[in-house]
């Protein structure tokens, strides 16, 4: 095993792997921070680039290209409440509230640091337990699948600042949009209005450019106002305080750390749904609720930390099972068939030194991304530095090819300025955006696996408490919902 890991360990540390890496790494920085240009379309380019490399700086290249995205989708979050990526949009409004309050470094530290950490500790699982965790996600069956969809779900009542019912609806309209496109079971099209570019349903990320990215941008023209001024967000200090920050927030991060791990494996789940529900749970037991959205520090840290360890932690049952945890890891698959290393069980017999090659790879990534990451956050102080009305438009531009290159036709272009409409109109009215956003992410998913385990059961509903770990998530589920009344009775007496 030492020769196997020694073996690996010169293959991640030839200087041509570390140039490929550093090459990526910038390349992966720059397409997380420009709205709708997320980690998995970074990957998807990088395929071409990989044709004539060995298995080693392929993977290599796409594993550090990945995580860097992550974390730079933070970028304009911060500085223009614009989220580079979906895993970004679940803490958005905290990031630039910290900036409205001119701390803009903190947010960026916490943002840079955080990511690293999360992505850390997923490698470290990854390392040591990627064969017992694989096995534990290959037993989630679509039952389970439904009750962590609805468990997510169930978590959008913890992201309402104000009215509940706008809440409520904002979740309805968001489950609404997931039902648009085919029918799973019976295939007939539905809300397509005889649009075929709607059959496959409406793509999360023109979704997301419009509801963040052009909802600023027509407020931004329709008042003339900025809510902060860019020249006071000063991202000098990035690091400053930061280790008392961590200290005081560890809970949240461990959190986030186990919680997008675990997330990670489950194939299907994925950085954005782990982000999401990451926040949710830690607004749910902290004991400050009424900060999120507000500019919580304690947010930031435990869906920060959630989305780079869901990126280690995907890769845990695609390396040993073949199964992928999320696009990215499907996109590195197949591209390590190409090479001739095919995942599964046998991988530990025929090509240790890969594997061992492979989780270095995390660990380095991960460890490179706190000093690139820090020069890519200065270098945004360009954004600092342009005034508003030459920048939005650049973003505009931006913003426009990131919603086309997902589908490649205009109809996704359409889609993000209508839902720019709708997300100025939907704050306008103070309805909330995250459940609505919540809601197209695991709306499919419920619907899916819903349809599925009903198929299964012979429509028998008990089928969705036989199992352990489904009756489990169900036991959690209800609870959450029973709480409220259990509470007020308590009270009460």
């Amino acid at each position: 095993m030492i020769e196997n890991i020694a073996a690996g360990l010169s293959l991640l540390f030839d200087p041509y792997v570390l140039l490929v890496m550093v090459a990526s790494a910038a390349f992966g920085l720059f397409m997380g921070a420009l709205p709708g240009l997320t980690a998995t379309m970074a990957v998807a380019l990088l395929v071409p680039v990989t044709f004539y490399m060995e298995p080693v700086p392929a993977v290599a290249a796409m594993v550090t290209a990945s995580a860097m995205a992550m974390f730079s989708g933070d970028i304009p979050s911060v500085l223009l409440r614009m989220p580079g990526t979906p895993a970004s949009a679940a803490y958005t409004d905290d990031a630039f509230a910290l900036t409205k309050k001119g701390q803009a470094h903190i947010a960026m530290g916490i943002c840079l640091l955080t990511s690293a950490i999360g992505g850390l500790f997923g490698a470290v699982i990854l390392a040591l337990f990627a064969p017992p965790l694989a096995m534990v996600a290959l037993k989630f069956s679509s039952y389970e699948y439904f009750w962590l969809c609805l468990l997510g779900l169930t978590t959008a009542g913890f992201m309402i600042q104000a009215s509940r019912a706008k809440g409520v609806i904002s979740l309805a309209l968001g489950l609404f949009v997931a039902t648009i496109g085919i029918d799973p079971v019976s295939g007939v099209p539905r809300f397509t209005f005889g649009n075929t570019a709607l059959l496959g349903g409406l793509s999360l990320v023109p979704v997301m450019i419009g509801l963040f990215a052009f909802s600023e941008i027509f407020r931004f023209y329709a008042k003339r106002v900025q809510p902060v001024k860019l020249e006071q967000a000063s991202i000098r200090g990035v690091f400053e305080g930061q280790g008392k920050i961590l200290w005081q927030e560890r809970k949240a991060i461990a959190q986030g750390n186990v919680l997008g791990t675990v997330l990670g494996i489950l194939p299907g789940a994925g950085a954005d749904i782990a982000a999401w529900i990451s926040y949710s749970l830690a607004k749910k037991f902290s004991r400050t609720p009424e900060e999120y959205g507000r500019g919580s520090k304690e947010g930031l840290a435990a869906a920060g930390a959630a989305n780079n360890a869901a990126v280690s932690g995907g890769f845990i049952p695609s390396l040993v099972f073949g199964i992928p945890g999320d696009a990215i890891a499907a996109i590195i698959i197949g591209v390590l068939f190409m090479k001739g290393v095919n995942p599964g069980p046998t991988i530990f017999l025929n090509n240790p030194a890969v594997v061992y090659a492979i989780f270095g790879t995390f660990f380095l990534a991960n460890l490179l991304m706190i000093p690139l990451g820090w020069v890519a956050i200065r270098l945004s102080r360009v954004m600092l530095t342009v005034r508003l009305n030459i920048l939005m438009p650049i973003i505009f531009i931006f913003c426009l090819i990131g919603a086309f290159a997902m589908e490649n036709n205009i109809t996704a272009v359409a889609i993000a300025l209508a839902f720019g409409v709708i997300g100025v109109a939907l704050e306008a009215f103070r309805f909330p955006l995250a459940p609505l956003v919540l809601g197209i992410v695991l709306g499919p998913l419920l619907e899916q696996n819903f349809l599925t385990s009903m198929m299964k059961s012979g429509g028998n509903p008990a089928a969705f408490f036989d199992r352990p770990i489904a009756g489990s998530l169900a036991v959690v589920t209800i609870f959450i919902w029973v709480w409220p009344l259990l509470a007020r009775l308590l009270r009460r007496r």
